[in-house]
């Protein structure tokens, strides 16, 4: 019973994770530009490190983090007048490269940088308070309920021809406010895995968006409540663990998928079995 009270905050810290991770996914996949996440999410990582050089006072932390959220939100809304110049993936890359680069700069000059590093890459959400979960969950709740009420121009920004700069602004700016708390909430690598493979996993099979987001949901859900619980009883970190659970259920359904592909191919006509 007390392992239960202690990893609620927890599960539910991950559960709003995936829920609104999950759909941002489905835009960034379909767009193509997969490293979005990691990319502004490094950005935003540059604010924290300023923070934490500055004193780590959480209300700086917020605040240089939102600047940087802005500041990412902006380059990346030009992301398809960025593609007529140069392949926006390498473009992204080089924004990522970047933001890891001079954080390690900031960092190597505060007291604990190591330790700082650490916790921007894996977050604390085992650590997680009902005020945190709280705040993350109004916040989320918020951008959550902006998309479902235009719903129809975001999908039509990664699935149509919509080239509107408002829009395509306030999805990314939106975007990089849900990951100035979830970086703090759950660290890089968990907020990257939640973005891109519940998503994934869903792309496997179908195409429809709504049924994308249900099966990422499903799996994100899953293996959180086994990964957390799992950390908690083996004293490991928890986010690399969610994370390799996520990235090996992946790795065992493309597989299993692969292999029913060439099974019906080889019983169709045409196939080995059948006329040349």
């Amino acid at each position: 019973m007390e392992a239960v009270q202690f990893l609620i905050y927890p599960f539910l810290g991950c559960l709003i994770l995936v829920l609104i991770h999950a759909y941002f996914g489905v835009h960034i996949l379909e767009r193509g530009v997969i490293f979005l996440d990691l990319s502004l999410a490094q950005f935003i990582a540059v604010g924290i490190a300023f923070s934490f050089f500055m004193g780590d006072n959480v209300s700086i932390r917020y605040i240089y983090a939102a600047v940087f959220a802005v500041l990412g939100a902006s380059i990346l809304s030009l992301s398809k007048q960025i593609a007529r110049y140069v392949n926006i993936e390498a473009f992204i890359g080089v924004l990522y490269v970047f933001s890891f680069a001079v954080s390690i700069l900031i960092l190597d000059r505060t007291a604990h940088g190591l330790e700082e590093f650490k916790s921007i890459l894996n977050g604390n959400i085992l650590w997680l308070t009902p005020a945190d979960v709280l705040k993350a969950s109004l916040l989320y709740a918020g951008i959550g309920g902006l998309h479902v009420l235009f719903w129809k121009r975001f999908i039509n920004l990664s699935y149509g021809n919509g080239k509107n700069f408002f829009w395509e602004f306030l999805f990314f700016l939106t975007f990089a406010f849900v990951l100035v708390s979830s970086v703090q909430i759950a660290g890089i690598l968990q907020v990257f895995a939640f973005l891109v493979i519940p998503a994934l996993i869903g792309r496997l099979y179908t195409r429809d968006p709504v049924r994308i987001l249900l099966k990422g949901w499903a799996i994100g859900l899953a293996v959180s409540l086994l990964g957390i619980s799992l950390s908690y009883k083996l004293d490991v970190p928890t986010a690399p663990l969610i994370v390799a659970f996520l990235s090996l259920i992946f790795f065992v359904l493309l597989g299993s998928k692969a292999r029913r592909r060439n099974k019906e191919n080889d019983d169709s006509p045409g196939g080995k079995h059948g006329l040349p």
